[in-house]
């Protein structure tokens, strides 16, 4: 080509050169039709050697791309022109054939199109090769149209076309010729790695010497390597079943499963090897799925052994390795350092390690690293850590930057479990702030645990247990202060027994204990635990000859849902408790708003209660007590109503329990007792006759008063005579052993008081303090006998209470008697009096005298 053809093809490179040649034609024509000619004549001659020489080149242009494609589809093998990303630009007809696809389904499309096993970043040694001037050599597995694959070599040099660096690639089919090939079977026997090849039933078909020679044995290798005859292991010594040996995975997956450890137990020679094998599958000539497999492998049983003495000296040390590749944002920690930190088998990350460890550790090891890798600083940390369960570690951590690499990325070192030492050393802080009765966290102690894990985010999800023991007081109060402090101790064993390792126990004060336990990994723990103490607590406790039951009422409140600071969530689980001890007693409730609602409530009841009895809001109501052979009324019952003018008609059931618990049963129990006379002196006046009352008395009414003489003022005032009254008591008086109490009951029944044991069997049933006491009657709890004549439970207790009160002359009066069937089965016991619904529930002063009528019979109990 001339220097013009050159230069217009220079001057075209960026445009259309047959756009160029016609408007070098066009501007020639319209000079020669347009006379005189306005150019000058060395112009006219320039366009016209400018028109030549672009003919001449594209003539050129055309001849050489006719001899490149001549050229390029005369080569026998397939050739490929690659882009410097791998995307095919041009191929052969040789290729074309070879691959059996249409020349559209390739030019355009990836490489991969041709050999789908390239791992992604093949085209890195490429350029590595190319742009050393050399060329690149590779044999690979190239892939049909039909998905057959057959073997190549791939020879690869570079070349610059329209300015961007290409890969022309040329590759030699080797199908045929690869087993034959004598460098093949020279690298497999002079190797020191085991080489064997399987068929697709993984039976032996080749093996070099190093595998006779791992194996241990001679060139009967085939015949004594059939399956039968091995079990093969994982690296963690469980059995692996045939289909799911790397071999096996490799020739269905068809591709390569790098190096895995296995063991190989030979059967009939008992002998163990471990190997790090890799399994590479073969895919003969025109096949879609492998039907070979190598595998190459290496005897690893030496270093299996060695990592197995060393894992064992870790564990017993509690010491573990780990390594931090801060460029590649890798951890490796070893078996024992994944047991310390609880990170399981996945594969871990600095953040997960991180995350195990509280706040202010995290920040310590992260700031440790980072000093670490920038100053070559090595450090020695103790750090704090929760496992996923909830429990606490702690580990020592050393560590520091690989030696002899000023710009490493990466830190090694060791972990230890430093946890045991660290708990001595918290018992000995924990016992400078402990209950100094009963040994367990005091009130102080667990107020700080509380706060401090409720400050952790990441560990603020606990619950809290606020139990407090039902009747601890009575105890207490009737055995005295040793004996009360003795059942603390007892009680506080047996909820540590019972909460074990699940929770911290603390005395919050006085009867009422306090337990913490972890609620983010399983909300349903802090029941499991309220169920264990109460079964604890259920066995009776024993003091001398003496056998008193001790239950408790717990409340549950959880955070942060309940509380996010300490006094809230306890204040909640107070409130939950309390909600539990005023519904059933020994058992447990969890906080719910609504609670908080109730507890409102209460304060308003108590604050009401203080102004009712001001107010004139009380009035009594009067249950009859009938003879239950004739039907006649004998006696009655007062019961107590409240009417208030803020909260109208409340149950007995809502108030009387608060007003125990604040004292004012003591003012309302002295208006009952004066209210009561008064209208059995009205009912005198009437012509009914003298008509027995019966109040209840509290236990904190009889101890906080002289009962007697009040009984006495009373009487008098009303002109009534001892009879007319019925005192009923609770069975806490009969442990009331004090010569004050024998001294009450004795002028109570001086004066002709009748005086009763209210619910007899529902409490302490001390049948050696009943005989003591000069009382008249016991009255059986509605509690036992609603059940009767069909369960047979409370069948045994009324006959039990029947006896007693038989063989100690007592009268007795069953409480609650709702059915005709009741009442036959009370009379065949030889119980004479009842009160109930199937005569008639509480009534108005009007409405009982109406009953009552002219004919009152005076039955004495």
């Amino acid at each position: 080509m001339n220097a013009a053809g050159h230069a217009a093809l220079d001057a075209t490179h960026d445009v259309d050169p047959e756009a160029v040649l016609a408007a070098l034609e066009a501007a020639l024509a319209i000079e020669a039709a347009h006379p005189p000619h306005p150019l000058p004549a060395r112009a006219r001659e320039l366009l016209r050697q400018a028109r030549d020489a672009l003919h001449q080149a594209l003539a050129e242009g055309e001849s050489a791309r006719l001899r490149y494609h001549a050229l390029f589809d005369a080569v026998p093998d397939p050739v490929s022109i690659l882009s410097e990303s791998g995307i095919v630009l041009d191929l052969n007809r040789a290729g074309i054939r070879a691959y059996g696809r249409a020349r559209g389904d390739i030019v355009g499309q990836p490489i991969e199109t041709l050999n789908p096993d390239l791992p992604p970043d093949h085209l890195k040694p490429v350029w590595e090769t190319l742009n050393r001037g050399e060329t690149y050599v590779i044999e690979v597995t190239n892939m049909r149209g039909d998905g057959s694959r057959f073997p190549v070599e791939v020879h690869s040099a570079g070349f610059v076309h329209a300015g961007r660096p290409c890969i022309v690639a040329v590759a030699r089919d080797l199908s045929g010729r690869w087993q034959a090939e004598s460098r093949y079977r020279l690298l497999l026997e002079s190797i020191d790695k085991g080489v064997v090849l399987l068929d697709r039933d993984l039976a032996l078909v080749t093996a070099n010497p190093a595998a006779h020679r791992i194996l241990g044995f001679d060139q009967d290798l085939a015949e004594r390597a059939g399956l039968e005859h091995w079990v093969i292991v994982d690296e963690h010594g469980r059995p692996l079943p045939p289909d799911q040996w790397p071999a096996a995975h490799s020739l269905r997956s068809g591709q390569i499963v790098p190096s895995t450890t296995i063991g190989m137990h030979h059967l009939p020679s008992d002998r163990m090897l471990w190997l790090s094998a890799t399994t590479v599958p073969v895919f003969s000539s025109g096949r879609d799925q492998a039907d070979h497999v190598f595998v190459l492998f290496s005897d690893i049983t030496e270093l299996k052994r060695d990592s197995a003495l060393f894992d064992r000296a870790q564990s017993l040390a509690h010491i573990g390795g780990w390594e931090w590749d801060r460029g590649r944002r890798q951890l490796y920690l070893t078996e024992e350092t994944r047991r310390i930190v609880d990170l399981g088998a996945e594969a871990p990350d600095m953040d997960a390690l991180l995350a195990h460890l509280r706040g202010e550790d995290r920040r310590r090891l992260e700031a440790a690293l980072e000093q670490a890798l920038e100053r070559h600083a090595s450090f020695d940390l103790e750090l704090q850590g929760q496992r996923g369960d909830g429990r606490v570690f702690w580990i020592r951590i050393i560590g520091e930057v690989e030696p002899g690499n000023h710009a490493s990325t990466r830190v090694a070192g060791t972990l230890q479990d430093i946890t045991e030492r660290k708990q001595a050393e918290e018992t000995l802080r924990v016992q400078a702030r402990t209950d100094p009765l009963t040994t367990i966290m005091n009130r102080d102690a667990i107020l700080g645990e509380l706060e401090a894990r409720l400050e952790e985010p990441a560990h603020a999800q606990v619950a809290v247990l606020y139990i407090d023991l039902d009747r601890f007081k009575t105890v207490n109060d009737v055995l005295g202060h040793g004996a009360g402090d003795e059942l603390l101790v007892r009680t506080a064993q047996r909820i540590a027994l019972a909460i074990g390792t699940e929770g911290l126990l603390a005395r919050f004060g006085g009867d009422e204990f306090l337990v913490v336990c972890d609620a983010g990994s399983d909300p349903g723990q802090a029941p499991k635990l309220a169920e264990a103490i109460l079964a604890a607590l259920a066995r009776p406790f024993r003091f001398g000859e003496e056998e008193f039951s001790i239950s408790a009422s717990i409340g549950i409140a959880y955070a942060p849902g309940d509380g996010q600071r300490p006094q809230q969530l306890i204040q909640n689980a107070d409130i939950a408790m309390y909600d539990c001890k005023r519904r059933s007693r020994n058992a447990w409730q969890v906080f719910s708003p609504d609670m908080a609602q109730k507890q409102q409530d209460r304060l308003l009841i108590e604050t009401q209660l203080r102004r009712a009895l001001d107010n004139g809001e009380f009035r009594l109501a009067y249950q009859p007590q009938v003879d239950l052979r004739h039907g006649t009324v004998v006696a009655a019952e007062a019961l107590i109503r409240w009417q208030s003018h803020q909260l109208g008609e409340l149950r007995p059931d809502l108030f009387i329990g608060h007003a125990e618990t604040t004292g004012d049963i003591v003012r309302i129990g002295d208006w009952v007792l004066r209210e009561a006379c008064r209208q059995a002196r009205e009912w005198q006046q009437q012509g009914l006759g003298v008509v027995r009352v019966a109040i209840n008395v509290s236990y904190r009414q009889f101890v906080a008063e002289d009962l007697a003489e009040k009984v006495r003022e009373t009487l008098a005032e009303f002109g009534l005579p001892g009879s007319a009254l019925e005192l009923e008591f609770t069975e806490r008086v009969l442990i009331e052993d004090a010569p004050a109490t024998l001294r009450t009951f004795a002028e109570l029944r001086q004066m002709g008081v009748v005086l009763t044991i209210d619910d007899f069997g529902e409490g302490y049933s001390a049948l050696n303090y009943l005989r003591r006491l000069p009382i008249h009657g016991l009255k059986l709890s509605q509690l036992f006998v609603e059940g009767v004549p069909g369960n047979r439970s409370d069948v045994a207790v009324c006959e039990a209470v029947s006896g007693i009160a038989r063989s100690l002359g007592l009268g007795l009066v069953a409480e609650g008697v709702e059915s005709e069937a009741q009442r036959r089965f009370l009379l065949e016991l030889g119980v004479p009096v009842g009160q109930g619904f199937l005569f008639a529930p509480g009534l108005p002063p009007d409405e009982f005298a109406r009953r009552l009528g002219a004919a009152v019979r005076r039955a004495p109990l």
